[in-house]
């Protein structure tokens, strides 16, 4: 009997991790950290309660943290086996897990250097070369391209449409002398957005996990263009600076390329357009470099000879001293820098120069989660701590939801559409407890599959 164990986003959308088990076969689809609240985080903290020494293999849906960041600890401890992931996810993670890995070590070193921790010394969760460590175990495998994980398990790719690389997950194995099919959502990406293609169908499968983080809500409707370039256009003639704290990985690349449509078209002004972040500037370049996952509009272009993620004036600033100039810089001009949520990076110094002046404007494209200064900004706070000073908040605040790279609970319901035989069990993850809940309650309405939001390290048989 095959069974699921559920080791994390149950309750949260942070640490996915899945074990799969049949038989012999010991798989863990994703491997992510915990983030956000300090109960989550100690989680990361904690040993995992499985043998990692049985686990035949890590499969890994896409590249985000909260999918991906606990690799290095698994190799911490010891885990020496094969990691499943596509080309492109390969390619983001020798970027990403170093960077975590960076983070991980500069936290300890900031608490060693403040005295604020438990423990004497403070360690880092992982080091940088734990991280190296778990890229020589990635393996690139083509999208719908057949590989074994396990002598008795067969795994393919398809693609999600979420952030360059993202892909279901669908294993199959046979059992009582039938084939069994269980789908992995990862993140479901969305329809109809620039650059990447759409979620790929799928027909049927006897066992689905499908997230839940948009499971509550709609996004806006119309396209996010119209309103970035009232934004930009409204700032631009105050003679002010358009700061947009944004993902290095997916919401960046998709910026870049809506602001060159509304170049083209004429809508907004051609500016300086600086991305500010040496981690977005690394995936915008295996953007270029992974033009098979470019949707038909894309492809067009580029066929065209179009760069469809540069603007007429982009400008990458690598180095420490470029993104300095940029501060000194009182040109209009728009800022793309990372984190998305304000809670740490180089964004914090263009905040610092640009939030406390009111003919600027300040843009949240993303996620803003609980206790970040990102979420205090759209509450409206007037003052936001930053390096232990506090700063004045007298800029404009916009919010552009549109942008975001999860399906909201209609498009849910769509791809959830296209199946021609309901599952026989549908496992709601990777949501908060209202998210989870009231997509549970639309898809018991309206297509009628039996559902269930599993807990924290519940083990649920696979019947």
């Amino acid at each position: 009997m095959a069974s699921i164990s559920f080791l994390g986003a149950t309750g949260t959308v942070t640490g996915s991790k899945y074990l799969f088990t049949h038989q012999n076969s010991r798989i863990m689809v994703d491997c992510g950290l915990f983030q956000g609240l300090k109960e989550l985080r100690l989680r990361n903290w904690s040993p995992l309660k499985i043998n990692i020494n049985e686990l035949d293999a890590i499969v890994l849906t896409h590249a985000h943290i909260d999918h991906t960041g606990y690799l290095p600890r698994m190799i911490k401890q010891g885990y020496n086996k094969p990691v499943y992931c596509t080309e492109p996810t390969k390619d983001l993670l020798k970027i990403m897990l170093l960077d975590s890995a960076h983070l991980q070590e500069e936290d300890a070193k900031y608490a060693n250097k403040k005295g604020i921790s438990k423990h004497s010394p403070a360690l880092p969760l992982y080091s940088t070369e734990d991280a190296q460590k778990a890229i020589s175990l990635l393996k690139g495998i083509p999208y719908n391209t057949p590989f074994r994980p396990s002598a008795e398990v067969l795994m393919t790719f398809q693609d999600a449409g979420h952030i360059l690389g993202s892909a279901f997950a669908i294993a199959r194995w046979e059992q009582n002398g039938e084939e069994r099919k269980i789908v992995f959502s990862g993140d479901l990406g969305r329809y109809d957005r620039p650059i990447l293609k759409d979620p790929s169908p799928i027909r049927d499968t006897d066992y689905l996990l499908v997230e839940s983080t948009y499971g509550d809500r709609l996004h806006e409707q119309g396209g996010p263009k119209n309103e970035l370039a009232r934004i930009i256009n409204d700032t631009i003639s105050r003679r002010g600076i358009v700061v947009i704290p944004a993902f290095a990985v997916g919401r960046t690349q998709e910026l870049l390329y809506t602001l060159r449509e509304l170049e083209s078209q004429g809508a907004i002004p051609v500016l300086p357009v600086y991305v500010d972040s040496p981690m977005a500037i690394k995936a915008t370049k295996l953007y270029s470099k992974h033009t098979e996952i470019y949707d038909k509009e894309a492809n067009v272009l580029k066929d065209q000879g179009t760069d469809v993620l540069m603007t007429q004036r982009t400008e990458f600033t690598e180095s420490v001293d470029a993104s300095k100039r940029i501060n000194a810089s009182q040109e209009p001009c728009i800022i793309i820098s990372a984190s998305g949520m304000l809670t740490g990076g180089r964004i914090l110094h263009h905040l610092i120069q640009r939030l406390p002046r009111k003919k600027n404007t300040i843009v949240f494209v993303g996620y803003q989660a609980e206790g970040t200064r990102g979420r205090a900004l759209q509450r409206g706070n007037d003052k936001i701590k930053i390096h232990g000073q506090k700063i004045k908040s007298a800029a404009s605040i916009e919010t552009i939801s549109d942008f975001s790279a999860h399906a909201d609970y209609g498009e849910i319901l769509n791809w959830l559409g296209g199946f021609e035989r309901a599952p026989k069990q549908t496992f709601i993850v990777h949501g908060e407890p209202d998210s989870s809940k009231n997509l549970k309650k639309l898809i018991d309405e309206k297509l009628g599959w039996y559902t269930h939001i599993p807990v924290y390290e519940e083990v649920v048989e696979l019947i």
